[in-house]
């Protein structure tokens, strides 16, 4: 034989060698992507790349690891790996963040875990537990599905069997499998819509009772009850129901399935705005349903409708994305968030009086159907605008065919509808007009006080500069000296506040040597002092570790507190940091701090005292939470940190422990801050943490105000009594609110307010940040401007 002519069988040899070898490659190449029981992933903060990949899909199309969705906060997620949104498509803790230095392992019994950096377990893959086989390795596969598996590729779990929102081609939804939308674009946690295939067989999306999971009233059916039994996602794009027998029963979409495309990057999502999407890429969206969810969320439905409370909801693109619009004198809170009004309502106090400050704006085409606390029929228009003008609980007025009906805030399920032919009245406050509460401030009088006070500020500024230059020019021309003095000046801008920076010197002269102790913390001790120069009272507050190590809770408290300006806020005068010495100097505030108002006298401080203080704590802290031009949040209020002056006018102090927010920030990821019994929730969740933190201490404060008794005691003869938020709760559920303020004939002579005031602690310390109202509508519950709605169980809380 020839041996330069290859034989028969050496050709087939060949031929099968070529054949296989880019198979075998793509083998080997799927392998090294498999992660193997002992491995482990690390979630890096300081990854300059939004995403972390522990693993990726033979295709590269899918990637699976961390995700950072705050500054310092990892979701373990899949997502969509050659799109520039890197679109999520499935989490494994979408309502738990976790910090940096978390982990996900696969450990050596094939668990799959997410576990934070305190070691703790966040979430783990479903037990496999009765199944056969041990996990030998998990993989990324190219139809976006994570699997653990065996040795001979049998799935012992899958991510496809624990959808969040998305539903991918190859995926199937079973009877009672869920999808869940996010909360909005950004937040991945759990939001206010659901879509449910139900026992019965009939795909339904719901509105969501939330922060609950349960259900609220269904907008959209498959209409396929007792028939339907599995939605199919296909490989080709095709969505549809499917009878138990296979056989199709009806597609999701009038439209079918898309022509070509990518299919692995096609997705059915169900979005934060309600409707479900079939997407296809790059991000154009091939079907959706319902047409209108505007009009289709109804007069069945309470809640907020597609767009918040007091909003007005209209679709007018082609891929039926809510558009949310405000009534006139009304404020969009972001988002799918709603409305609120810039003006203070009508004052039930004084109700008579001031309904001649109110008006109408009226709105054709818009209506809000639902929730009505009165309608009367066979009413003419201008009875029901009169009825409305003066009902103090009246915010809108609908009128159509003869009837009237009227609604209070706040209002539900506002749309535009252009087969509506009634009218709505929209009651607003006069511009001109103000409350005859002198304690209560609107907001347009805000915006009028505050063109004024710039008016004068420039006058003044004009005025002050013109008196420096020439102080300057009389000071270089008769002594040049002068000048030398003047550029050492003490005097530094910092934030908002002009604050003084002293020496050492100065302020050990100033305190005769810190003698005068007023009181003492872990960190610090106060003392009582006198400036030199003025003579003015001071409170000097020296922290008592090395430079070194109070350097930050310096700077925090220089920073935090220089930047703002409000009567209800402690004022810094100045500061030291020469040398291992770090100092800052207080205006001196006469009746100490309210603990010992509180807690050290018998009987109790006056009711009325207590309330006042309780209302402008609740104005220092929305000026920290919304008025400042960086978000404060204070991180530690309690009675010990909250000042009272002469006139007992209390002010917040020691901002030690304040986290400072960008303005364009909502929430951050920080390690635990504050005193045990006024810590929220959230702190020991790793969950981010959002000005919140600070209304569920004001909550616990607003309780011992209440109470006159302090939020955690032991020398109690019942029980039950021990914690005091537990206690409150338990009072309010038996009706018997009056055991809360026993002795006290001041508290007792004012029940309506008590159990008003006892309804706004509530909803401040309920455990789920997201249920507790901000610093500013808890502002307006405290003033009696909005209605205080009947609160839930505090300890309620969804993961």
């Amino acid at each position: 034989m020839n041996p330069e002519i290859p034989s028969r069988r050496s050709l087939w040899f060949i031929f099968i060698t070529i054949l296989i070898f880019p198979i075998a490659i793509r083998a080997q190449q799927s392998s090294n992507r498999n992660i193997t029981p002992g491995s482990s992933f690390v979630a890096n903060a300081d990854a300059s790349t939004l995403t972390l990949t522990w693993t990726t899909s033979p295709s590269g199309e899918f990637a699976f690891g961390f995700k950072q969705v705050a500054p310092g906060g990892f979701l373990l997620s899949i997502w969509l790996d050659q799109v520039p949104e890197k679109t999520v498509v499935w989490s494994a803790n979408r309502n738990n963040p976790v910090p940096s230095r978390s982990r996900v392992q696969l450990n050596a019994a094939g668990k799959l875990e997410l576990i934070d950096q305190t070691g703790r377990s966040i979430w783990a893959a479903n037990d496999l537990q009765g199944r056969s086989g041990r996990v030998a390795y998990a993989a990324m596969l190219d139809i976006g599905n994570l699997v653990l598996a065996t040795n001979t590729s049998a799935i012992l779990w899958q991510s496809f069997d624990a959808p969040t929102d998305t539903l991918l081609p190859g995926q199937v939804l079973e009877r009672r499998g869920v999808l869940v939308s996010s909360f909005s674009e950004t937040n991945y946690s759990k939001g206010r819509f659901k879509l449910t295939f139900q026992g019965d067989g009939d795909l339904v999306l719901y509105t969501r009772m939330f922060p609950l999971d349960d259900n609220n009233a269904a907008y959209w059916r498959s209409e396929t009850r007792d028939t339907g039994f599995r939605l199919i996602f296909n490989q080709s794009g095709s969505i549809y129901l499917t009878r138990s027998n296979g056989t199709l029963l009806k597609p999701l979409f009038d439209n079918g399935a898309p022509a070509g495309g990518r299919f692995h990057q096609q997705r059915l999502t169900l979005d934060y705005d309600g409707v479900l999407r079939h997407y296809v890429y790059p991000k154009s969206v091939h079907a959706f349903v319902p047409s209108n969810i505007c009009l289709q969320i109804g007069e069945e439905h309470t809640g907020g409708g597609a767009c918040g409370y007091n909003s007005i909801c209209s679709v007018l693109g082609s891929d039926g994305r809510p558009s949310c619009d405000c009534p006139p004198r009304y404020t969009s809170r972001g988002g799918l968030s709603g409305c609120a009004p810039d003006f203070l309502q009508h004052q039930c106090d004084q109700q008579s009086q001031d309904a001649q400050h109110f008006t109408f704006i009226v709105m054709f085409y818009r209506d809000w159907p639902v929730v009505d606390y009165a309608n009367f029929k066979n009413v003419d228009e201008e009875w029901c605008k009169q009825s409305c003008l003066n009902d103090c609980y009246c915010a809108v007025a609908i009128y159509f065919n003869r009837g009237c009906h009227k609604k209070s805030l706040p209002f539900s399920n506002g749309r535009a509808d252009s087969g509506f032919e009634g009218k709505s009245f929209i009651k607003v406050r006069k511009k001109d007009s103000t409350s005859s509460n002198t304690s209560a401030i609107t907001n347009s009088s805000k915006r009028s006080s505050t063109a004024l006070i710039i008016t004068l500020s420039v006058l003044l500024g004009c005025s002050v500069l013109f008196f420096l230059l020439s102080s300057l020019f009389f000071l270089f021309y008769f002594n040049p000296r002068k000048l030398k003095m003047l550029r050492a000046s003490k005097v530094h801008s910092v934030g908002v506040n002009t604050i003084t920076r002293f020496s050492f010197k100065e302020l050990q002269e100033a305190t005769n040597g810190f003698e005068d102790e007023l009181g003492r913390g872990a960190c610090s001790t106060v003392y009582q002092g006198a400036v030199k120069d003025t003579g003015k009272v001071v409170a000097v507050k020296k922290l008592n570790r090395i430079a070194k190590e109070s350097d930050p809770e310096f700077q925090a408290e220089v920073r935090s507190i220089s930047r703002t300006n409000h009567k209800n806020l402690v004022q810094l005068l100045g500061y030291c940091d020469e040398g291992q010495h770090r100092i800052l100097v207080y205006e001196f505030m006469t009746n100490g701090s309210l603990a010992n108002f509180l807690f050290q006298n018998s009987p109790g401080p006056n009711w009325y005292i207590r309330v006042q203080i309780a209302f402008a704590i609740a104005r220092g802290l929305c000026y920290l939470h919304e008025e400042c031009s960086t978000p404060i949040i204070h991180c530690d209020i309690k009675p010990q940190n909250v000042l009272l002056d002469e006139s007992y006018t209390p002010k917040i102090a020691d901002f030690g422990l304040a986290k400072l927010m960008r303005p364009d920030q909502t929430m951050t990821i920080t390690g635990i801050r504050g005193t045990r019994g006024y810590v929220a929730p959230e702190w020991f969740r790793n969950m981010p943490i959002t000005v919140k933190v600070d209304v569920y201490s004001f909550g616990i404060l607003l309780l011992e105000l209440l109470c006159c008794r302090k939020n955690y005691e032991v020398n109690v003869e019942d029980e039950r009594e021990v914690v005091l938020a537990d206690w409150v709760y338990d009072c309010y559920q038996d009706g018997a609110l009056d055991l809360l303020v026993a002795g006290d004939e001041e508290a007792k002579s004012d029940m309506k307010m008590l159990e008003r005031l006892v309804w706004i602690a509530i909803w401040c310390v309920q455990e789920d940040p997201t249920v507790r109202p901000q610093m500013k509508r808890v502002m307006h519950m405290l003033e009696g401007s909005i209605q205080v709605p009947a609160p839930p169980d505090p300890t309620t809380f969804i993961t």
